[in-house]
């Protein structure tokens, strides 16, 4: 489950894709800064691939197992009897947390938890993003305390569902997503209750944190009976899927934004250059493997402001034709900080510029030049 997309994947027994089921989700821009998800909307979707791909095979029983990635960090707070969210998902890429995160950082600057968690205080994160939803939506804290409010990431989110949802679905996630919320011990994979208090984050609103493979339960629908069996975060997951099992093999994702990790095995290693310290994955009863990770916000997702904003392609796809219309970018750079600037600067004040514009610039220049800036910050990491 992606920032702008559900898909879902079938592969036999041999590693070979069976069925392939695709669909886009709403992308909600309530005000500058501010990026929402319809969470019923995803569910929505989620349910509709599933069905897709599995219709085309001859139903699910040839089905057995199913496995989430998801896009992380993003929030969702609900009600655990009814499955009603009590706001939209708050996105990865939303920065609405900046007040939060900088009075945070008033006590022990913005690596106040880093030596926990491996992350710096950044709108990037879900904990300051439950706070905001507990502090400014009525009735959410008290919901939350009663232990009728809980929260996921999509992970969490759609195996409830799966699972079961108000019917004793399962509230669970994996270390991977855990370890992106700015809430969980890297050494100890559990909660910190010392940062729980200081968030003013109810525990009983979090998932169990379990490993990302191991049987979390069944599923009630759509695919009734079919274990749901794996949970990874997605850049852990392609971590994973590129076989980056030995300390030192690295993978880089190009997506919405832009993720490099690098596998540093059984050892937690801090970074000095603006890089997350993080979760790579952790197979059931296995020690678990830790990453180094640099996180780029807007890669992809400039190509899609290209066309669905500015209105200068029709499809993401036509962007190489037009950037290769031209000879060089025209003399502008993009500095893409829709989000602010992740990795290496964590500036969730920065802002996104075009500089060097002239009369003499064109359509192509404009996307030659928004495809080097992915190359460029890339190349920074």
């Amino acid at each position: 489950q992606g920032t702008t997309s559900t898909r879902c994947m079938l592969f036999d027994k041999n590693g070979n894709v069976a069925g392939v089921a695709q669909k886009e989700h709403e992308q909600i821009y309530p005000q500058p800064g501010w990026v929402e998800h319809d969470p019923l909307e995803i569910w929505q979707r989620t349910q509709e691939v599933v069905r897709e791909v599995v219709t085309a095979v001859g139903g699910p029983s040839s089905v057995v197992g199913l496995g989430i990635t998801n896009q992380r960090e993003t929030t969702v707070v609900w009600d655990r009897g009814t499955g009603q969210p009590y706001y939209n998902a708050i996105v990865w890429q939303d920065t609405r947390t900046k007040a939060i995160c900088d009075e945070l950082a008033k006590t022990g600057g913005q690596d106040r938890f880093r030596t926990k968690t491996g992350l710096p205080l950044a709108t990037y994160f879900s904990g300051p993003k439950i706070k905001w939803l507990l502090d400014n939506v009525e009735g959410l804290r008290a919901a939350a305390e009663r232990g009728e409010a809980i929260f996921g990431n999509i992970d969490t989110w759609l195996i409830w569902w799966l699972t079961g949802g108000p019917e004793g679905g399962a509230h669970i996630t994996d270390v991977t997503n855990a370890g992106r919320t700015l809430l969980m011990n890297l050494k100890t994979l559990d909660w910190d209750d010392e940062i729980l208090e200081i968030l003013e984050i109810p525990k009983a609103m979090l998932p169990e944190i379990r490993s990302s493979s191991e049987v979390y339960g069944e599923c009630v629908s759509p695919l009734s009976g079919v274990p749901v069996a794996g949970d990874l975060g997605d850049q852990h997951a392609a971590l994973v899927g590129q076989t980056c099992f030995a300390p030192g093999e690295a993978k880089n994702t190009y997506g919405t934004g832009c993720f490099m990790l690098l596998n540093t095995g059984a050892e937690i290693v801090p970074s000095t250059s603006g890089l997350l310290t993080t979760l790579g994955y952790k197979f059931g009863e296995q020690p678990a493997v830790y990453a180094l990770e640099g996180s780029i916000a807007v890669t992809g997702a400039l190509i899609q402001w290209l066309r669905d904003n500015l209105g200068l392609i029709e499809k993401s796809a036509d962007i190489e034709a037009l950037a290769a219309s031209v000879d060089d970018n025209g003399g502008i750079y993009f500095v893409p900080a829709f989000s602010g600037l992740f990795a290496p600067y964590w500036r969730s004040d920065a802002r996104g510029v075009i500089v060097g514009m002239t009369r003499y610039v064109n359509k192509g220049h404009i996307a030659r030049a928004a495809l080097e800036a992915t190359a460029y910050q890339t190349r920074e990491v």
